[in-house]
């Protein structure tokens, strides 16, 4: 299953689940980031890091480590 990091910029996918149970994944679900949302990439820092993400209605920007995390079914 791919992640999140992996998507290029416009490209839209389905959260499928968040890795681990610390107080990083919990803070990505508080953000949004659940199963069965619909999230796109819609731009990244100039370096590559944080990534900005359109999801449920507003932009949340989130560090590539945190992406990797996600685990998406692409649309």
């Amino acid at each position: 299953m791919t992640t999140l990091d992996q998507m290029r910029i416009g490209a839209r996918a389905t959260v499928k689940e968040i890795d681990g149970f610390d107080d990083v994944a919990l803070r990505l679900m508080e953000m949004g980031l659940t199963p069965g949302v619909d999230v796109a990439i819609v731009g990244e820092a100039p370096l590559g890091d944080p990534l900005e993400l359109e999801i449920r209605g507003y932009r949340l920007s989130v560090r590539r480590s945190e992406a990797r995390r996600i685990r998406i079914q692409p649309a």
